[in-house]
């Protein structure tokens, strides 16, 4: 994995993140996203989500990347079946994170997710990268049946640059 490469990706992540939140009026904001049952803020709080899980993602890899194949391919099949509840809940807390936070809050906690994730990264060993766990498919279209924690170090620009195409601000 070619770090240098993520920490661009996440450098860039948090400039457009910027960019989108200062340039966007209230009512830009309070706007339908293209696709989304969410407006362009609760869209934007998502897309700050799909970073704030790493942390939790990447504490699952390294469960279960030291435990036998077929746990992971188990919990993976567990969680595809709890899809709906996930759906649920995903929906429900990107509403209510980007109706409640501040603009000023969500870009603070953007910064400080982007800067925990780079010292993260830089600790990691190629050992740790190279360790990875199944996924549930069914709960993002970025997630693969099999990751490692390299990949879940690129899941989450991968999710923002989707959801920025869905973004209608401006318009």
């Amino acid at each position: 994995m070619d770090k240098a490469a993520v920490h661009d990706e996440l450098e860039r992540a948090r400039r457009t993140f910027h960019e989108l939140l200062d340039g966007a009026t209230g009512s830009d904001l309070r706007r339908p996203s293209a696709g989304t049952r969410w407006n362009n803020r609760q869209l934007l709080f998502h897309m700050l989500l799909g970073y704030l899980i790493i942390r939790a993602l990447s504490g699952l890899v390294r469960l279960f990347g030291r435990l036998p194949d077929g746990a992971s391919r188990g919990y993976a099949r567990l969680l595809n079946a709890g899809t709906a509840a996930f759906d649920a809940v995903n929906f429900a807390g990107s509403r209510l994170g980007g109706t409640l936070l501040p603009r000023r809050w969500m870009r603070a906690l953007f910064d400080r997710t982007i800067a925990a994730l780079h010292r993260r990264l830089d600790r990691e060993t190629d050992s740790d990268l190279a360790r990875g766990m199944h996924y549930p498919t069914r709960w993002d279209p970025f997630f693969r049946e099999y990751m490692t924690l390299a990949d879940v170090y690129r899941f989450p620009t991968r999710h923002f640059d989707f959801h920025r195409r869905q973004l209608t601000l401006g318009r």
